[in-house]
């Protein structure tokens, strides 16, 4: 009986869910194993063979100034922008959940940025940075044309695109809260801005969890809208640390070494994003 349980469920599993437990194999764990591996090599991307040099590429990794550069400017565009998005989600969310007219319509035109690929996303907002602007305020420059000027670019363009997305998990996290909960509060003597911090805010961890979660991740392996808007100029004080390893690797043709800075960030990123949801979660439990 047991057994009959067993190959019921596995042939359940494999209907509904072998296909793309193969294509993940596929596409991420198998690419991961073989990039893995490149790191302990030193290929130049077109050669046969591929000589083993064990931890150099490591060494070379931890040796390279620019790319711990591009990673801090990584984790100040990543921390800011995370706020930022966040923040503007969550103020959206609110604003198209209180029963104003015409929210659906605005609630679709909040997450069509996130519709746009980040490469047009990246040039519309070129053209808007070093056209439009300067003519709408005249006397003004381009916000590309500076260290701190491009570093805004890109957060400003990070929370345009991914707010909207946030929004709508923001939104089900307001609708998922019961009614009767505020009014009750709201009858205790609440106003509702105080129903909304005291209660709804409480309640809506699980969103904010997943927000914070997704953001980080995205924030943290930009790449084509830092290719796009700034091309990691001026003077390379815009390249992230997904753009360096690309060039590392793909550019230099250090493939083993490039491949060991991206293992790197992938667990800088595992490491933030882990401990954001573990805290997250701790939390809502003991809510």
């Amino acid at each position: 009986m047991d057994r009959n349980k067993m190959s019921y469920k596995v042939s359940q599993f494999v209907m509904f869910a072998g296909v793309s437990t193969v294509l993940f194999f596929g596409v991420v764990i198998l690419p991961f194993i073989y990039g893995l591996y490149l790191t302990f090599t030193s290929w130049d991307g077109v050669s046969r063979a591929k000589p083993f040099v064990g931890a150099a590429n490591y060494a070379a990794a931890f040796a390279d100034t620019s790319f711990w550069a591009a990673l801090g400017r990584t984790l100040i565009y990543s921390a800011i922008s995370v706020i930022l998005i966040n923040v503007v989600a969550f103020l959206l969310a609110y604003m198209v959940t209180r029963g104003m007219k015409g929210q659906n319509f605005f609630r679709a035109g909040f997450f069509i940025p996130n519709l746009i690929g980040g490469i047009v996303l990246g040039y519309v907002w070129q053209f808007v940075f070093n056209r439009a602007f300067p003519v709408i305020f005249r006397g003004t420059t381009s916000l590309l044309g500076s260290r701190t000027g491009a570093m805004a670019a890109l957060i400003i363009v990070s929370v345009w695109q991914y707010a909207g997305y946030m929004m709508l998990i923001y939104v089900a996290g307001f609708m998922s809260v019961s009614k009767t909960l505020v009014e009750a509060a709201q009858i205790d003597g609440c106003t509702p801005s105080q129903s909304t911090w005291y209660v709804t805010v409480p309640l809506m961890r699980a969103s904010f969890v997943q927000c914070l979660f997704l953001s980080i991740t995205r924030c943290f392996m930009v790449y084509d809208v830092n290719l796009s808007l700034t091309k990691g100029e001026p003077f390379g004080s815009s390249v992230m640390a997904a753009m360096h390893v690309y060039n590392q690797a793909f550019t230099y043709k250090n493939y083993g070494t490039g491949q060991a800075q991206a293992l790197i960030l992938f667990v800088v990123c595992a490491i933030v994003g882990v401990t954001q949801v573990y805290i997250g979660k701790r939390g809502e439990v003991a809510a």
